[in-house]
């Protein structure tokens, strides 16, 4: 059987990369006052919230960059954030909210771009140094892929019938990808245009490709009928 990391092999995550960057660059890039004020799918977050986020992020993705995990840790002990991941991206969103939008925008863009140009200089089998360890930075862009994309679809950022399919297919592989790489205790085979999932044994659910994406990074709405040890074994990307 193939898994679902050789089904990766056929995908350039730095090109996803760049074209969901694009797209959440060329939405942003639209908005007036009220629609960066409007909520965004993140609870809590407005639009323009989300792009504090995605510019606060940046300072992660330096330090594996740069090797330096160690001082990006030093610098949230020393700015008194804790919790996480959780504390560390409300932080990244708290400390943007009382400037202008442009400025956070223009810094998003400066370090994105440098991030992508950086990745894929390294290339699929370069060495990125995460905070879980040595990690290929090929598969660290498809988890940034993924995350762009998502947060893509939290803030509307528009998709073209065109890309509608193709985007949808590299995003329902990543999340094969991610429960595989993971171990989750979850069986997951794509057949006649389903995602079929089993879990327990016993447990088994019958998704359409998108719902499965939902599912996978923590965005299927509240009201949704998947049980819930499935939708909780499915979430691997949020």
């Amino acid at each position: 059987m193939t898994s679902a990391r050789d089904e990766l092999a056929g995908l350039d995550p730095f090109d996803i990369f760049d074209t969901e960057a694009a797209r959440l660059d060329r939405f942003f890039s639209s908005l007036d006052e009220d629609g960066w004020n409007r909520p965004s799918r993140c609870d809590g977050w407005t639009v323009r919230d989300v792009l504090a986020h995605l510019a606060g992020e940046e300072l992660y993705n330096h330090a594996c960059l740069d090797a330096d995990i160690d001082g990006f840790y030093e610098l949230l002990d020393h700015e008194g954030v804790g919790g996480g991941f959780d504390g560390f991206n409300e932080w990244c969103v708290r400390k943007r909210r009382g400037l202008p939008v442009e400025q956070v925008l223009d810094e998003w863009r400066a370090k994105n771009g440098e991030t992508r140009r950086r990745m894929r200089a390294l290339g699929r089998d370069g060495t990125l140094h995460t905070s879980a360890g040595p990690y290929p930075a090929g598969l660290q862009t498809f988890h940034y892929a993924s995350e762009y994309a998502t947060h893509a679809e939290d803030v509307g950022a528009p998709v073209s019938p065109q890309e509608a399919a193709e985007r949808l297919d590299w995003r329902v592989r990543v999340g094969m990808f991610a429960l595989e790489e993971q171990g989750a205790p979850i069986k997951v085979e794509r057949a006649c245009g389903r995602v079929e999932v089993q879990l327990d044994d016993d447990l088994t659910a019958d998704l359409p490709p998108g719902e499965f994406v939902d599912a996978t990074v923590g965005r299927l709405p509240a009201g949704h009928p998947l049980d819930a040890r499935i939708r909780s074994a499915l979430r691997c990307l949020a």
